[in-house]
């Protein structure tokens, strides 16, 4: 008898952190490698938010802090959420975690029960199934292919609810595919959730900011507030923000689940580290022009990758409304040999096969629940996407 858990049987190791990782032993091993899999800001965090770090420090604010967050960071998510999206919460509404991760799997761990069913329209992030199956439940995903823009579609949403689903997970850009919900096609939806008041909405925000274009941001409570009291909204500081190691996310949600999501963070990890919540504060509070100067660098690289991984033979990729991923297509390069001899059969073989010839590390569509495909992360430096590019139309280009 294992002495492990058989609850690992249900999960599968994150796919993007294994291609990070494989990217970084090549590295040390001399290989020239241009890893495209981790989904992180180049950029720093900015000065301010690192000094307000630093005077926590100072000032001795290294203490436990409340499970659930400090009242100074509960209050700017609460004036963050109004002055951003029109909702409004009270501060027994909010909860603060290490990242935003931990927050959709608290409240996973706190209402699902054997048998419940989540939908997760696909391509997905790699975490929601597996934390749902951590969680007892099962994924109920949906595919949503390029056609529809990677978009659930309200009928296929109907489609997929019975009287077990709990949840609908969104998430607006979208990881992996940058796809981003506007407001008629959310309204669409949500008039389809009014219909079944047991489901209720875990809307993952966590890119909300990167967008391009003049793309207008909306969440799914803001755009139906019949839903306010079944929607629980998470976002956080990672991405926008530069933070991704600070470990903060947060969430607007009905009172009872947020105490009951803190009750499990309370015997798990209990509070977030206080320097990072202090930090926190200044990055909701403080100065926000940064975000649209690192947008415009993120949407012309955006641009830039879009039109070279459009010039690959067999790759076809479309332009994404948000985030900092693109989702190409690489079923042209299905069939065909590889430098190497051996024949690529699936989206697995093809980035294999990229990285050994080429050095190049993105990671395979068919983890995030829809293949034959790859993410790309953009969040690099511009002279490595543009290398990187050449890389992947060389090595399309010596299929045969």
């Amino acid at each position: 008898m294992s002495f492990l858990s058989a609850s690992l049987d249900r999960v599968k190791p994150s796919a993007t952190i294994a291609v990070t990782d494989k990217a970084r032993e090549l590295k040390a091993a001399g290989r020239n490698v241009i890893g495209l899999g981790s989904g992180e800001p180049d950029f720093d965090t900015p000065a301010n938010i690192k000094l307000a770090a630093i005077h926590a420090i100072e000032a001795g604010k290294t203490k436990y802090t409340a499970v659930d967050g400090i009242p100074e960071l509960k209050q700017a998510i609460i004036d963050k959420f109004q002055r951003e999206n029109g909702l409004t919460y009270k501060p027994n509404q909010i909860i603060v975690g290490t990242g935003g991760k931990q927050v959709l799997y608290n409240a996973l761990m706190a209402t699902i029960n054997p048998g419940d069913e989540v939908i997760i329209p696909a391509p997905y992030w790699v975490s929601y199934p597996e934390m749902v199956a951590l969680a007892g439940g099962e994924s109920v995903p949906v595919v949503c292919p390029a056609e529809s823009g990677f978009k659930l579609q309200p009928a296929a949403l109907e489609a997929a609810i019975t009287p077990k689903t709990k949840w609908i997970i969104l998430n607006s850009p979208s990881n992996p595919t940058g796809a981003a919900y506007t407001r008629e096609e959310l309204k669409a939806l949500t008039d389809v959730l009014l219909k079944h008041p047991h489901v209720w909405v875990m809307t993952d925000d966590m890119y909300e900011h990167l967008v391009y274009d003049d793309f207008d941001f909306t969440t799914p409570a803001q755009i139906e507030p019949l839903l306010f009291d079944r929607t629980l909204t998470v976002n956080g500081v990672s991405k926008s923000y530069c933070m991704t190691g600070w470990r903060i996310g947060y969430a607007g949600g009905p009172a009872e689940l947020i105490k009951a999501m803190a009750t499990i963070q309370s015997q798990s990890t209990s509070n977030p580290s206080s320097i990072a919540q202090w930090a926190a504060v200044e990055a909701l509070n403080g100065p926000q022009e940064f975000i649209a100067a690192h947008n415009k660098v993120f949407k012309e690289r955006r641009d830039l990758v879009v039109s070279m991984l459009n010039q690959a033979t067999g790759i076809d990729c479309p332009r994404p409304e948000g985030a900092f991923y693109v989702y190409p297509s690489c079923a042209g390069t299905i069939g065909k040999t590889a430098p190497s001899g051996k024949t690529i059969e699936t989206d697995q073989d093809f980035v294999t096969e990229l990285l050994e010839a080429e050095g190049v590390a993105v990671v395979q569509g068919s983890a995030f629940g829809l293949g034959p495909a790859f993410r790309i992360s953009y969040a690099t430096k511009t002279s490595d996407l543009e290398d990187a590019c050449k890389r992947i139309q060389r090595f399309c280009g010596n299929l045969r």
